[in-house]
């Protein structure tokens, strides 16, 4: 199994030593070659191969994170190959250079060199990687690959091959032959057409056939909480259950607050000022200023200021129906998806389809319907415009149905039937 291991040459003193790498595959193969990477031996530990992590070397953990992703290089050059008799001294050498230095390998006149070098450049190049989170980095990665994997069946596409048609055939190899959903699919098809924009911005490309197919997303978590339901969950008790608890009355701050899980955990004492909560949004970088619902006072005041902390959105979402279903959050909702072209209704109960971002469309949802201004609840949940902000807004047809005819009864000049 081909194996990356570092070392550096022994030395009695402390002193700058060059990092070396040694790549194998049991007797098949075994380089040995001086990477890039300098470090002083008294921070280097030879029983695991790494960095030692410490304090006093506060560069350690970059240069452990630089040396796993050489190594990540490595093994991916050597996947694609899969060719032990190329593997040499040179192949190594080469192909270092190439995570260093990755235009001298790669050719953008073609759709997949220039998609190549696009990734390249948001890992390696310091302005996009800071600007790139690294979910963002995989979905480029993984579309390239799908790209790859259907170019394997139908042939490798140039720019100009890129069209509605051929979107749409992409569309339907992975709906019937990788089974994604449609807004998995549109997740990539919209990255595909991401590279095409980026390469006719610099001059790359000027075919544009592409951008006759619109990107199409279902919407995936269309339900809310009234209210009532919120408090009904926020009164269970669950003292006896403390994980479930921690979950539940997670849920609840963010359905007072509208944050978005990623976002709860920065909750702490030194964000809250007098009767308001002010932090940066880890998605968009905004700064929002929430203020203090009577619930989450008396949540912060339970945990002594210091909210639980989150545990992985995937164990969350599992949880959170097991708390809604005992606290009988079960009302009915039908829900429509798409899968290999058919539409599919099918009716369940709402603990069974709840979600962390549940608390968010909750949130705007009743706000929207107390009938609060939309620029003041955009200002809070910091959506960026009103289109995007409303397909939060979850109020079910008869229930703009039933304030309309509410509204109307007020009127004073309402008619009457004579």
């Amino acid at each position: 199994m081909r194996k990356v291991k570092y070392f550096i040459l022994p030395t009695k003193r402390h002193k700058d030593k060059y990092i070396y790498i040694r790549f194998s595959n049991g007797r098949k193969f075994d380089i040995r070659m001086k990477t890039p990477y300098v470090i002083n031996s008294k921070y280097w530990n030879d029983k695991t191969c790494k960095v030692h992590i410490w304090n006093e070397y506060p560069e350690a953990l970059q240069m452990q994170e630089d040396l796993n992703n050489l190594e990540k290089h490595i093994i991916n050059e050597y996947d694609i190959i899969k060719n032990d008799e190329v593997i040499n001294k040179k192949w190594l050498e080469e192909t270092i250079d190439k995570k260093f230095n990755p235009d001298k390998y790669l050719s953008t006149e073609t759709l997949f060199g220039f998609i190549e070098n696009f990734i390249n450049e948001s890992e390696n190049d310091p302005k996009k990687v800071k600007i790139t989170k690294k979910a963002t980095r995989y979905v480029y990665k993984r579309t390239f690959d799908l790209l790859k994997e259907y170019a394997g069946k139908y042939g490798e596409p140039d720019f100009k091959d890129v069209d509605a048609i051929y979107l749409e055939n992409f569309d339907v190899f992975l709906e019937n032959e990788k089974g994604f959903s449609k807004n998995t699919i549109m997740k990539y098809i919209k990255t595909l057409k991401r590279f095409l924009n980026d390469a006719n911005e610099k001059g790359i490309s000027n075919y544009k056939k592409y951008k006759k197919f619109t990107v199409r997303f279902e919407d995936s978590d269309n339900i809310y909480l009234t209210e009532t339901e919120i408090n009904k969950l926020y009164n269970y008790d669950l003292s006896h259950k403390p994980s479930l608890e921690k979950v539940k009355d997670l849920f609840i701050v963010g359905c007072w607050t509208g944050l978005r899980f990623s976002d709860l955990r920065q909750i702490t004492q030194d964000k809250i000022k007098d009767d308001f909560i002010e932090i940066k949004q880890k998605k968009t970088n905004k700064e929002v200023i929430i203020p203090i619902h009577k619930t989450v006072k008396e949540l912060l005041k339970k945990y002594n200021g210091k909210l639980p902390k989150p545990i992985s959105n995937q164990k969350f979402n599992k949880y959170l129906k097991e708390v809604a279903k005992l606290a009988g959050i079960d009302e009915p909702f039908k829900k429509t998806t798409y899968y290999y072209s058919k539409e599919i209704t099918k009716e369940y109960k709402k603990y069974e389809i709840i979600s962390s971002h549940t608390a968010r469309r909750s949130f705007c949802t009743n706000a929207y319907e107390k009938k609060i201004p939309i620029v003041t609840i955009m200002a809070i949940s910091g959506h960026k415009t009103e289109t995007q902000f409303l397909k939060y807004i979850k109020t079910t047809s008869r229930e703009h149905a039933e304030k309309m005819l509410e509204y109307w009864k007020s009127e004073k000049n309402h008619l009457q039937v004579v």
